[in-house]
């Protein structure tokens, strides 16, 4: 990312915030009845924040270098961020800051350590897998290679989920129930790591791949949305087992960076629990298959 796609992250993210702010919410009262902006006027958020006006305005054109921690959380308690929203706020000050001698980040991994993939084997009751900021699939079980056969159907690699969701979009709504919330997640998730990771040139190529070809994910990036996406319920529709009602929870890997786990569960004695079982007999009889075609091919 140079200084001048920054400068329009900035000023993007911080005006599309300031406009879904109305005075009322902000607990300002509104003078006149005809305003000519949308949400809070910059000088409205600027003495909300503590700050100067021309501070304010030269924050939201894009530059925040030398603003402090303390300038930050004003501003983001201004602006009503919440805590994906904040972490996308602070992760734009860094790079503003660093200006042209930023540190580059490692890129997110493709791979993981033989370990890694002996505890997801050893997982055999839940659909487990790993994945990087971009949302490429690095490594899974065997329950979530079978869960996620749709997408893995797809020969080119490393599977992405988000290049799944937005190319493929009959294939998409088919498996994913909620499809609707399950492609903004997914613009939102992936808008939060280019705040984090800017010059991940991986990165760049698929959001540019995206824009490119589907305008639903051009409409889902313009609107500057980010947002953690850490448990919650999955609603599945596999080819082979129905419907799955899924409780999925995902976290960070202190011992990889950049690596989330996900693993996806359900109670004991509901139709999903009954459902993964099926799922598991159903990986078994495809991998005796594969072997079978392997060792006679």
């Amino acid at each position: 990312m140079d200084s001048t796609d920054l400068r329009t992250q900035i000023r993007e993210f911080l005006s599309s915030r300031r406009a879904r702010i109305t005075p009322d919410q902000a607990g300002l009262p509104a003078y006149g009845g005809n305003r000519r902006v949308k949400g809070l006027r910059r000088e409205e958020v600027a003495l909300l924040a503590g700050v100067s006006v021309d501070y304010y305005v030269r924050m939201e054109r894009g530059n925040l270098a030398g603003a402090s921690e303390s300038v930050l959380a004003a501003l983001a308690g201004a602006l009503q961020l919440d805590e994906a929203e904040q972490d996308h706020l602070f992760a734009l000050a860094r790079q503003s800051q660093a200006g042209a001698g930023a540190r580059r980040t490692r890129p997110p991994a493709t791979a993981v350590r033989p370990v890694i993939q002996q505890v997801l084997d050893a997982i055999s009751d839940a659909p487990a897998w790993v994945r990087n900021g971009r949302h490429d699939i690095v490594a899974m079980n065997q329950l979530a290679r079978a869960l996620y056969s749709p997408v893995l159907a797809h020969t080119r690699r490393p599977a992405n989920t988000t290049r799944f969701i937005y190319l493929h979009p009959d294939e998409a709504q088919e498996f994913f129930v909620d499809y609707d919330q399950v492609a903004r997640d997914a613009a939102a998730m992936l808008r939060l790591e280019a705040g984090r990771n800017p010059n991940d040139k991986a990165l760049i190529q698929l959001v540019g791949q995206l824009s490119t070809r589907s305008e639903l994910f051009r409409q889902r990036w313009a609107s500057q949305d980010v947002r953690f996406h850490r448990s919650g319920r999955k609603r599945l529709r596999h080819p082979a087992v129905g419907q799955l009602d899924l409780d999925f929870e995902g976290m960070e890997l202190p011992s990889e960076p950049g690596l989330h786990l996900n693993i996806y569960t359900a109670a004991a004695g509901t139709p999903t629990a009954d459902g993964l079982k099926l799922l598991a007999s159903w990986a078994a009889s495809q991998e005796a298959i594969d072997t079978e075609d392997h060792a006679t091919g």
